[in-house]
């Protein structure tokens, strides 16, 4: 009775030193400013963080992203991987669980006058004291949302992908279409030299110079077109298709972003950018691992038993017979001679749990940044856009000016061509403003994490949120 009584406080003091040993979650900088630098106007409602593409208004690249996010071979990848971290977090606590195993053995007596069949069961059952279970959800715990925030992590990057690619294609396909208008109006100039020198009106020279323009304009062309295939192939890849659609190739009229409301303030970043949702889960892994070097400082206190039947297999003497034995007991494993490493292991990860918690401070310094810069592209770009559009449309204006001075006499067939070439030039600048705005647009909301969210399927949760102090 005194044996058992004793059995029982011992595991009674046992429990409530282990309730002692704790490794708290750090404290997480969040901090960040109330609202951005370069906000934009609020007169009208934010941009849907989940489906911001929409604002360019075109079908096309909306169909594209919905494919895309179905059938994208990183995002197929990332999701597995999120499949198996959760099939592996129903057997965290696998290391502190009850155990049971069957084995076989064919022992020979020392005195070799004999051998023996042992056939015996063992069990073991590690109570998890001193904080280890706690550590070891943690760590399964975190390894299930870093494959999450992956997973969310492979969309955002990809909707944004499919997006800048189809922006590049349609961008090609307008600056082609404006270089053949400057191809057609090199030739008419050429044409127009040509006459002039046989009018001796100009010299070979200007002849020259016209025909090199030609060339040029000829030779021009080749970007646009290399632009766009390369375009429509990255989304056959980004759509996991083996090659573009021929309909991709059709011209198509370059996408316009239309008015913008203001972007969401800056705390929304916590729970959407996928950056920091990493670091926070390299904190939580972090501080599982500080909790298993921890749990190593203190005894590792169990149960075991074990039930074991012999037989002679071969023998000399006249002893035949079945055998069996059983035990059953306290397991106790007290760390001695090599305590000096445990506390160093438990020192270094101590360090590494800060290190995490600077890490996540710095993710989240990053993501405000990035969205920061984002902000004042997308503000300079618009601008520079406005300006683009004024220059083509005053070129627009003297090239109707010089077709009115022309019917009155007033000037030549060469100033018009020419004013033509300078509104077909500044057409392409006013498309590649466009296209700069538009990537700077991309860039913004791929910074704040915009993406749907997950399927049901891949959001469920079956594990705890990260704990936060």
């Amino acid at each position: 009775m005194l044996a058992r009584g004793s059995l029982m406080a011992a595991a009674a003091l046992a429990t409530l030193l282990a309730g002692c040993v704790r490794t708290p979650m750090p404290k997480l900088d969040q901090h960040l400013p109330a609202q951005w630098r370069h906000a934009a106007a609020a007169s009208r409602p934010p941009v849907d963080l989940h489906r911001w593409w929409q604002a360019f208004h075109d079908p096309m690249l909306d169909r594209l992203v919905d494919e895309a996010l179905e059938n994208n071979l990183d995002v197929a990848i990332a999701r597995q991987h999120l499949r198996a971290e959760r099939a592996l977090y129903g057997s965290r606590n696998a290391p502190v669980a009850p155990n049971l195993r069957a084995r076989t053995d064919d022992p020979i007596d020392p005195d070799a006058e004999s051998s023996y069949f042992v056939v015996g069961f063992d069990a073991t059952w590690e109570l998890g004291l001193f904080g280890r279970t706690k550590a070891l959800d943690r760590i399964a715990t975190s390894h299930v949302l870093q494959a999450r925030t992956t997973l969310r992590e492979a969309r955002v990057s990809l909707v944004a992908e499919v997006v800048r690619e189809t922006i590049a294609l349609r961008s090609a396909q307008s600056s082609e279409r404006s270089l053949e208008r400057v191809l057609q109006a090199r030739q008419r100039q050429a044409a127009l030299t040509r006459r002039r020198v046989a009018l001796r009106l100009s010299d070979r020279m200007d002849q020259t110079q016209a025909d090199a323009a030609v060339a040029t304009a000829r030779a021009a062309l080749a970007q646009p077109r290399m632009q766009a295939d390369h375009a429509a192939q990255r989304l056959a890849l980004l759509l996991g298709r083996s090659e573009p659609d021929p309909a991709w190739l059709k011209p198509g009229p370059q996408p316009r972003l239309g008015p913008t409301g203001p972007v969401a303030a800056p705390a929304s970043l916590l729970r959407t950018r996928p950056g920091i949702a990493h670091a926070e889960a390299n904190v939580l892994e972090a501080a599982g691992e500080l909790g298993i070097a921890r749990a190593d400082l203190y005894p590792r206190i169990g149960f075991g038993a074990s039930l074991l039947w012999s037989t002679k297999i071969a023998t000399y003497r006249r002893d035949p017979g079945t055998n069996a034995i059983g035990t059953v007991g306290p397991i106790l494993d007290i760390p001695l001679f090599d305590w000096g490493m445990r506390v160093s292991h438990e020192h270094a990860q101590s360090h590494r749990l800060q290190a995490a918690a600077l890490a996540y401070r710095k993710a989240v310094l990053t993501g405000a940044a990035e969205v920061e810069d984002a902000l004042g592209d997308l503000q300079q770009q618009r601008e520079r856009e406005q300006a683009e559009a004024q220059a083509v449309a005053d070129w627009k204006q003297t090239v109707d000016a010089q077709r009115v001075r022309r019917r009155l006499g007033l000037s030549s067939d060469l100033d018009t061509v020419n004013a033509q070439i300078q509104h077909a030039e500044a057409e392409l600048s006013l498309i590649a403003a466009r296209q700069d705005r538009d990537l700077a647009y991309v860039a913004l909301y791929k910074a704040l994490g915009g993406a749907p969210p997950l399927p049901a399927r891949d959001d469920r949760v079956n594990t705890a949120r990260p704990e936060r102090k």
